[in-house]
């Protein structure tokens, strides 16, 4: 059987849900010998917006800029090293800018053949519909995506592989 994506692409943003897709994406590149990239994009439109709304002034800014930079960069190292636990190798990609921008122009410019996304959480506006990353990255995705969901069937899958 011919296995309908070669490179795959999970998304993290920190929460579990991102982690557990990470999981999943894990199994499902050992299992089909895909290529499987992990991504994090540090998200500074939203701190320019908060500069913008003077809840940040520019010191805080850089220094939250930093913060979330050591972020990215512990949770890409961590999906890294859940994927060398199953001899795969997971290639890490950190960029800045707007989410689900990058995201897309990543999948195209790569030729990414399957998003992996955590559980979208709960919408409980029509801000939050707009707001959201996850949103909008399923949305206008240029491939198929997956959302995992069931953290802990996942969790527990991904100890017995």
């Amino acid at each position: 059987m011919t296995v309908p994506f070669h490179d795959i692409l999970v998304y993290l943003d920190g929460s579990e849900g991102s982690l557990t897709a990470a999981m999943y994406a894990i199994m499902l590149a050992k299992s089909t010998g895909t290529q499987l990239t992990a991504m994090y994009v540090v998200n500074t439109k939203a701190i320019s917006e908060l500069v913008k709304a003077r809840v940040f002034v520019d010191v805080e800014r850089q220094e939250y800029l930093s913060d979330l930079e050591a972020d990215a960069d512990r949770y890409l190292r961590h999906v890294v090293h859940l994927g060398s636990q199953k001899d795969v190798t997971v290639k890490s990609v950190k960029c800045s800018g707007t989410v689900h921008v990058e995201v897309r122009n990543y999948i195209k410019e790569n030729h990414i053949d399957m998003l992996v996304l955590g559980g979208v959480t709960e919408i409980r506006s029509r801000r939050d519909e707009l707001m959201s990353e996850s949103d909008r990255m399923l949305r206008t995705a240029p491939c198929p995506v997956l959302v995992v969901r069931d953290d802990e069937s996942v969790w527990d899958l991904f100890e017995q592989v």
